[in-house]
């Protein structure tokens, strides 16, 4: 009975690996109590996959910056000095007359170049970079619409073993009052000994199902726990809403559709896709055009022997500005290669964007189906539920004036308590299927 935890429980401990890097050392010996606003906020800012998009975002801020400083000249400075030892003997001389001694000589320039014109490659790279930056922030939002629905999932499941721990203690007081009595009456030789062993049987199994209970609301929490990256040393747990009840409005599933195709990230990130690889078209088809491109130098030098080192450098000092063309004549099919290559991945791009509206379109068409199919399976349990706990009560009543016998007071407590666990059940899929739908929409997940 218990669907909720069992569906979701893989697709959540797959985010647990790196759980200790993330750790907040400064909420250990801190009791926590938090509603699920501050689980989802939590999260969002701590969860290792955000984070590391969020550096995958720096690093796209990064390169738009480089692609917009490609527009400005570039500027280097270069030096060289050599030490020379000159040690010669004129060996055809008879006093070994000869040359020897040491020198120097320098050069030092500077240099600039800036492109003038290139395709309009720098400008269609400077676009491209913008978008891929888009991209980035667009993944992030959707990696954290990712975590808050495994969050409101880890939630409301903590919410349902709670409700669950309340239904049975309330059947225990129930029962150990019914013990209570039936000892009184074996005690008095009212009943047999097979009777009270039949009630002291069910007490126990009773108590059994509210240990359960309890063992699956603290097996739960450290699921909730270990997806938020809390410290093991944390006590934590959750703030139980006053009411929960499943909204019985249901908006159109076409309303749905197109609020989701205008707001969510990954359609928005599809559609970039398929322009920065058009860029990649346009960047291509620059290996088709001219470069043009400006550059100046200053350069000077000087060398031992050839006069005083700061007249030789003004003598030396050289100027230079040009102009340096390049045009593209034969490029052994490498530009069309590109360019073609470049085409074939924005068609791919357009399948990609495609995929992903088919895929959400579909998406959103499962989530109203199962907003349905749960709410219709609430409805039918809330009334199984009413019709069994009448029943229950009235056999309850019977069995203390000794109308109904023991066997059959037990089959009707059975019938009510599995009524109670399917109610129980059908109410949180109920509100998960619609807050999954809501959150297609757009709308906060809020309790």
């Amino acid at each position: 009975m218990r669907t909720i935890r069992y569906v979701f429980l893989a697709l959540i401990c797959t985010f647990f690996s790196s759980a200790l890097l993330a750790q907040d050392s400064t909420l250990i010996g801190i009791p926590l109590k938090w509603d699920i606003q501050k689980c989802i906020e939590y999260a969002k800012q701590h969860n290792i996959q955000i984070n590391s998009l969020r550096l995958s975002q720096k690093i796209s801020e990064q390169e738009s910056l480089l692609s917009q400083a490609a527009r400005l000249p570039d500027l280097s400075a270069s030096a060289s000095q050599n030490f020379t030892h000159v040690n010669s003997n004129n060996n055809g001389s008879t006093n070994g007359s000869g040359r020897s001694g040491f020198g120097a000589s320098g050069s030092y320039g500077v240099n600039s170049s800036v492109t003038l014109y290139n395709g309009n490659y720098i400008n269609n790279d400077i676009k491209q970079k913008n978008l891929l930056l888009q991209s980035a922030n667009l993944n992030v939002i959707q990696q954290e619409n990712d975590i808050t629905l495994q969050v409101t999932q880890a939630y409301l499941t903590i919410l349902l073993d709670k409700e669950n721990i309340i239904y049975n203690n309330d059947v225990i007081t129930t029962s150990q009052a019914q013990l209570k009595q039936y000892q009184q009456k074996y005690d008095a030789g009212a009943i047999s000994r097979k009777d009270l062993v039949q009630l002291q049987a069910q007490v126990a199994t009773d108590k059994y199902n509210l240990v359960t209970a309890q063992n699956a609301e603290r097996q739960d929490i450290l699921t909730l726990k270990q997806l938020l990256l809390l410290p093991t040393e944390a006590s934590f747990d959750i703030i139980k809403p006053d009411t929960i009840a499943p909204p019985a409005t249901l908006s159109p599933l076409r309303e749905a559709q197109q609020t989701a195709m205008q707001t969510r990230p990954e359609i928005k990130n599809g559609q970039l896709g398929v322009d920065i690889a058009q860029y990649n078209v346009a960047k291509a088809q620059a290996g088709y055009k001219p470069f043009l491109s400006a550059g100046g130098s200053l350069s000077a030098g000087y060398n031992t022997g050839a006069g005083s080192y700061f007249s030789q450098l003004n003598r030396s000092f050289e100027q230079q500005i040009g102009l340096n063309l390049s045009i593209p004549i034969f490029t052994k099919r490498q530009v069309l290669t590109q360019v073609n290559e470049a085409k074939i991945n924005v068609d791919q791009a357009k399948l990609n964007f495609d995929n992903t509206k088919i895929t959400l379109s579909q998406e959103v068409e499962r989530a109203y189906i199962s907003v349905q199919n749960a709410q219709g399976q609430y409805n039918a349990a809330q009334e199984e539920f009413t019709y069994n706990q009448e029943s229950y009560r009235i056999a309850n009543e019977q069995l203390k004036v000794g109308v109904a016998n023991i066997v059959e007071f037990l089959q009707q407590k059975n019938l009510y308590i599995q009524a109670q666990q399917s109610y129980i059940q059908a109410k949180y899929n109920a509100l998960l299927s619609l807050k999954i739908y809501d959150f297609y929409k757009g709308l906060p997940i809020t309790l």
